[in-house]
């Protein structure tokens, strides 16, 4: 059985990744203004920051269809059923990790003061810290298993695909029982968010059978883990600096190669950076995307938007995305940009800026056009804030999926044959 009760983890966040969560594209250099803001956010956190790691080994770990059961407690969750079932996983660890209230705090005087750039700074690096934390805690599990001829597993939380965020209490509650001495007090509040905000609950699942983790790639967390130093690394992390995109490259050789009279695309970036794993984007591409031409050659596209909203128990929404682009001798420039609910849903009523101004928030949601009238490239080197929230409450959020949208987009245009 392994137990970690850490008040005084360790925080040296790489600085790649802090600036990956400011949402900077990998090769891009920051301003001096910046510079200054991400120092002064992580010596902030030196000093006044109290992260914590609490993680326990289960006792019991049973597998029934989509149940998941820790401990005698049930978890519904197709997703961390079947990758516990594929690696044969005959145990599990739960695992809490904070950033600490503090730096909540400060970030809330830091908006009322009107300083809106040392909060942006700050709420982002607060994310950084929780993604460090957990990325850590995964290394020091692995070291673990390793030594015990076992492999960990990647983490998975409430709020993750197939698995509702309404399981976030009773995780809470397994956690608590196992360890109840947390380094410091978690709430679940009633839209499933933790109090402080920034803080995770996650399961790692054990096996002893390390062959199926060696050959499946999908069941080792180390695409996911910027530990980079560690020495029981089984795959390259999917975000280490690399060749500009091989994968696509490779598919768009292919697409070339098989009809020897296509003339490669001169107009968008084959080999560009996207913010976004490939293989999402090409899942994204097949599933919510649709795409018409235009008699001129220019593009009609449509995307359908699923998410959940962060209150009200994270109730389902859907919205619709509508761009228009110009032909492709003139680099595919975005004419026009919407973006509304799709027809028939009525989650987004659920969400909390919707109930407090609803003509505000529709309003700003309808006139937002990021990049329009730019070319659809641009969309490769546009900076914009990381943001995981499924709502369109904040500027950042809708600037986010807005991202999204067009680099599916640019991802299916570029892997089409002669564009």
């Amino acid at each position: 059985m392994i137990e970690i009760i850490d008040s005084s983890p360790d925080i040296d966040v790489a600085a790649v990744e802090y600036k990956r969560l400011l949402g900077y594209p990998r090769d891009s250099a920051v301003s001096d203004r910046a510079e200054e803001l991400m120092d002064w956010a992580r010596g902030w956190y030196r000093t006044h920051g109290r992260p914590w790691v609490q993680a326990r080994q289960a006792d019991g770990l049973e597998l029934t269809g989509d149940a998941v059961t820790i401990d005698g407690v049930p978890f519904s969750s197709p997703r961390l059923s079947q990758t516990l079932r594929n690696a044969t996983a005959d145990s599990a660890i739960v695992v809490a990790v904070s950033a600490g209230p503090e730096l909540e705090a400060e970030a809330q005087q830091l908006w009322r003061d009107g300083k809106p750039d040392e909060y942006f700074f700050l709420e982002v690096y607060g994310s950084a810290i929780v993604e460090h934390l957990v990325t850590m805690t995964g290394a020091r599990l692995c070291a673990w298993a390793e030594s015990r001829h076992m492999a960990v597993l990647p983490h998975y939380s409430p709020g993750y695909p197939e698995w509702s965020i309404d399981e976030q209490p009773r995780l809470l509650d397994l956690i608590n029982r196992l360890q109840p001495k947390m380094p410091a007090p978690v709430e679940v509040l009633d839209s499933g968010m933790l109090r402080p905000k920034k803080s995770l609950l996650a399961v790692f699942g054990i096996t002893r059978h390390v062959d199926r983790v060696q050959r499946l790639t999908a069941l080792t967390p180390c695409e996911n883990c910027s530990y980079l130093p560690c020495q029981y690394r089984r795959t390259p992390y999917r975000r280490a600096p690399m060749p500009a995109n091989p994968e696509l490259s490779a598919l768009s050789r292919e697409a070339v190669d098989e009809e020897p009279d296509a003339t490669p695309a001169t107009t968008l970036d084959h080999d560009g950076h996207y913010t976004v794993n490939l293989k999402a984007l090409q899942r994204w591409s097949q599933e919510r995307l649709s795409l018409s031409r235009r008699a001129d050659g220019g593009v009609d596209a449509t995307f359908r938007y699923e998410g959940t909203t962060c209150t009200n128990m994270g109730r389902a929404l859907k919205f619709d995305y509508r761009v228009t682009l110009g032909p492709p001798q003139d680099g595919y420039p975005i004419r026009e940009q919407r973006c509304a609910p799709a027809e028939g849903d009525t989650g987004y009523t659920y969400m909390c800026r919707y109930l407090s101004n609803r003509e505000q928030l529709l309003v700003a949601i309808d006139d937002e056009q990021p990049l329009n009238g730019k070319p659809l490239n641009d969309v490769l080197g546009w900076t914009r804030a990381a943001s995981g929230a499924g709502c369109y409450c904040e500027p950042e959020s809708r600037q986010h999926k807005w991202g999204l949208v067009l680099e599916t987009i640019h991802f299916a245009l570029a892997r089409e044959r002669g564009d």
